[in-house]
């Protein structure tokens, strides 16, 4: 019964995260991510088409594996949001609505900026092998 409802969420969830790589104010990662994770329940081949692909498969992967966001995406996701605020504060005529999206957007950057960053295959293999 929830089978189509995760498939048709995956699909407009992906939908909108591919038109958020165009539109500046629209994010692309929490689209994907959910996409992925509805797909992940109703379709899991499709799920698997999202994490072998060649752009976004290793950053879903990581996520899915450690819950960790890759220095280089941080760095872009806290950037966009700086000068999407900037944007805001330029382009808004009053006082309420900068102020409301200081605070959900700076949850959104503390999000984001106290997330792990990824371990290495490098570190793992150290820090997987048994003690000698």
């Amino acid at each position: 019964m929830m089978r189509p409802f995760f498939l048709g969420l995956g699909y407009a969830s992906l939908a909108l995260g591919i038109l958020g790589i165009f539109l500046p104010l629209l994010p692309t990662t929490p689209f994907v991510l959910l996409a992925v994770w509805c797909f992940a329940r109703s379709n899991p081949a499709l799920a698997d088409k999202l994490y072998n692909h060649p752009r976004f498969g290793p950053l879903l992967t990581t996520w899915r594996d450690q819950r960790a966001i890759p220095r280089h995406a941080k760095i872009y996701a806290l950037a966009t949001l700086a000068l999407s605020y900037a944007l805001i504060l330029w382009l808004a005529e009053g006082r309420i609505l900068p102020v409301v999206l200081a605070a959900i957007m700076g949850s959104v950057a503390l999000y984001i900026a106290t997330r792990p960053t990824p371990r290495d295959s490098a570190d793992v293999l150290l820090t997987d092998a048994p003690d000698r």
